[in-house]
């Protein structure tokens, strides 16, 4: 395959939200953080602080997951309101 055909892929990056935007967040946007936050600790990947973010960011993971059940998960709705693509 010639370079100039090959597909790059740009990834969009969802900053994760603070505990207190989690707590106060609807279904649709837990849903939203559910479906496109990157990985616990993702961001810090090679860098000093890896292990910091992974723990902060696991802890508010963990809040949007508990929230994520507490409103039943995803339904048909919210997803086709949300799409695949941010």
């Amino acid at each position: 395959m010639p370079w100039g055909s090959q597909a790059w892929h740009i990834e969009k990056v969802i900053m994760y939200p603070t505990i207190e935007e989690v707590n106060s967040a609807g279904h649709v946007q837990i849903c939203t953080w559910y479906r496109f936050l990157n990985s616990p600790g993702h961001s810090a990947i090679g860098f000093d602080n890896f292990e910091e973010v992974l723990k902060q960011e696991k802890v508010i993971m963990d809040r949007i997951f508990e929230r994520y059940k507490e409103f039943g998960g995803m339904t048909p709705q919210v997803s086709k309101l949300i799409g695949w693509q941010i």
